[in-house]
């Protein structure tokens, strides 16, 4: 596996290999990689011939108040961890490579309405930013494929969105969540959680887990629901940023006819914000008739 850090270096590779007739893989990534990251590189050479990761820590998506300067870099690690799933070329760039006139200056990629709440409430900008980056990466990878992890749910949704309106000749592929054995999806931010933490972050997929099932069995009272899940949080220490029922495709709130619907939180853990969803089919048929 090979290592560039610039656009020219990373276009070079990528045109030779197309050259041989090779279909492009790409998984962008932010490193301080897991088993999570190395499923997407997985599938992405399950899928193609050739395929390239990327790590950047994209300031563009940060707030002003979270943790882009605390945000773990561990590239030589991230490094055989690649190799070992994979990848043939990662694409290092520092900012100077992404944003060569500054980030103030930057043309902006902005998905409407599907990065209007959840995270993108809580977050102002970070689609934006997410949007940005990645429409920048495709432009200079120009994959055949890209691979995302279902666990950012939203953030699918919002690249989805843009490779459809922006007419990119992209395939997204999503993964499904790759989680712990007690349940806790994996996230390089669960490293921030002390030994007391770790203990109780599994309740927030114990809780989501608790309302599939009550949909599942039939149960459409989703205000209900939402309230006790709040409740059992919040005794188990777990302050809920949100915790809703969406519809998987809109993101607009779940109706009771709905079949395809996704319970996606977000809740602070001490200082630590911890995403996940589920995303369940339902069967409605009764309801219909």
């Amino acid at each position: 596996m090979n290592t560039v850090k610039t656009v020219r270096e990373l276009r070079a590779a990528v045109a030779r290999a197309r050259g041989e007739g090779k279909r492009i893989g790409f998984v962008p990534t932010m490193g301080n990689l897991h088993s999570g990251h190395v499923a997407l590189v997985t599938k992405a050479a399950q899928r193609a011939d050739f395929v390239v990761a990327s790590i950047f820590v994209n300031p563009l998506q940060f707030g002003a108040n979270e943790d882009l300067g605390n945000y773990p870099r561990t590239l030589a690690a991230d490094q055989e961890k690649l190799f070992d799933a994979g990848c043939n070329l990662l694409f290092a760039p520092g900012v100077e490579d992404m944003y060569p006139d500054g980030m103030a200056v930057q043309t902006r990629v902005s998905v409407p309405y599907l990065s209007e709440g959840l995270c993108g409430a809580s977050r102002p900008g970070h689609f934006e930013g997410v949007a940005t980056v990645v429409s920048k990466l495709f432009n200079m990878v120009q994959p055949d494929l890209a691979v995302f992890g279902e666990k950012d749910f939203q953030q699918l949704a919002v690249i989805r969105a843009m490779v459809r309106d922006l007419n990119l000749p992209v395939q997204i592929l999503g993964e499904p969540t790759v989680r712990a054995a007690d349940g806790l999806a994996l996230s390089s931010r669960n490293g921030y959680l002390d030994d007391t933490q770790r203990a109780v972050a599994p309740v927030l997929y114990q809780v989501l887990s608790g309302i599939a099932e009550a949909l599942r069995q039939g149960t459409r009272d989703f205000a209900e629901q939402i309230s006790a899940a709040q409740a059992r949080l919040l005794a188990a220490g777990l302050r809920p940023d949100y915790l809703e029922i969406r519809h998987a495709v809109t993101l607009q709130p779940a109706q009771a006819e709905d079949d395809d619907v996704v319970i996606i939180a977000a809740v602070y853990l001490g200082t630590t914000r911890l995403i996940d969803n589920l995303h369940v089919h339902l069967d409605n048929t009764q309801i219909r008739r």
